[in-house]
């Protein structure tokens, strides 16, 4: 398995990792941003200490709620791109609305996607379920993925929902199944 690592290992997909998600009061606010961003810090950490190929999504909308000139749309500070890094900007929920991701996920060969962040009910859906009927490969961290539940006093139940039905178009692990004792790739 160590060996499939070395030669394949999957591209970690951080999806829509903004400052909208983690300001209180506001409608995309995220009840468990802490503990999501944590699980994000540390498979990050690890992707790269590795040398591991890292993408960023992010949502640029359109919409009334979603204003692109605010500081919101700003990548978490810990968690934005660095040098070397993929990024794609969207408009619509799935991230294939970016002429670029669509092209580059589908110019590349037997590569496993691997989606960590935030937005699970839009972009993280949309797009496991649009690679899904484009034959690519996804797999998602379901401790490491979160969306806004407005008006919902628990998350939880929601969010383990909308995980069950990607698992009907990718894989679903967990960030203590992937990230062994060691700090090491577990699978």
């Amino acid at each position: 398995m160590k060996e499939l690592l070395d030669n394949d290992p999957p591209m970690l997909v951080c999806a829509d990792l903004q400052i909208e998600y983690l300001t209180e009061g506001r409608g995309r606010a995220v009840t468990d941003a802490e503990a999501i961003m944590s699980r994000c810090l540390a498979l990050m950490t690890l992707w790269r200490a590795n040398l591991w190929p890292v993408m960023h999504l992010k949502r640029i909308a359109q919409a009334a709620w979603f204003n692109p000139a605010s500081n919101l749309t700003h990548w978490i500070a810990d968690l934005r791109p660095r040098p070397g890094e993929l990024a794609f900007e969207h408009p619509l929920p799935s991230a294939y609305s970016s002429a670029r991701f669509a092209d580059y996920a589908s110019s590349i060969r037997n590569i496993r996607f691997l989606v960590m962040g935030f937005s699970l009910d839009e972009t993280i859906l949309s797009t496991v379920i649009e690679g899904f009927h484009r034959s690519h490969r996804y797999q998602v961290i379901g401790d490491a993925v979160a969306c806004r539940c407005a008006g919902v006093d628990h998350a939880a139940p929601y969010t383990d929902a909308v995980v069950k039905v990607i698992g009907n178009f990718a894989g679903v692990h967990r960030s203590a199944d992937l990230i062994g004792a060691d700090g090491r790739m577990a699978i």
